[in-house]
């Protein structure tokens, strides 16, 4: 059976992403009340596809991608999605 997180990649793929991070964060979560199982994940998107959408736009695209698994399969979703602008901004500078 495939991992929830291959699907999450597989699912993301039409965004073309420079950058797709994907952590697995559900043993911190175990017997969390209402998780149903469910797992718990955190990813960093970096996609040319989010140029001029406001952060709830590039929430309900990824959300929407997923739409079935929510219901399911991941029972919560911490979400940084950016441009590559955005994003090598916030990188460090050496």
């Amino acid at each position: 059976m495939k991992e929830i997180r291959e699907t999450i990649i597989e699912r993301l793929g039409e965004l073309d992403a420079e950058r797709l991070e994907i952590v697995d964060e559900s043993e911190k979560h175990r017997g969390h009340a209402g998780s149903g199982g469910g797992g718990h994940y955190r990813m960093t998107v970096v996609s040319n596809r989010f140029s001029g959408q406001n952060l709830m736009a590039r929430h309900r695209l990824i959300y929407g991608m997923l739409s079935d698994l929510m219901k399911k399969d991941i029972h919560a979703l911490a979400i940084q999605a950016y441009t590559p602008s955005e994003y090598q901004s916030k990188q460090p500078t050496t």
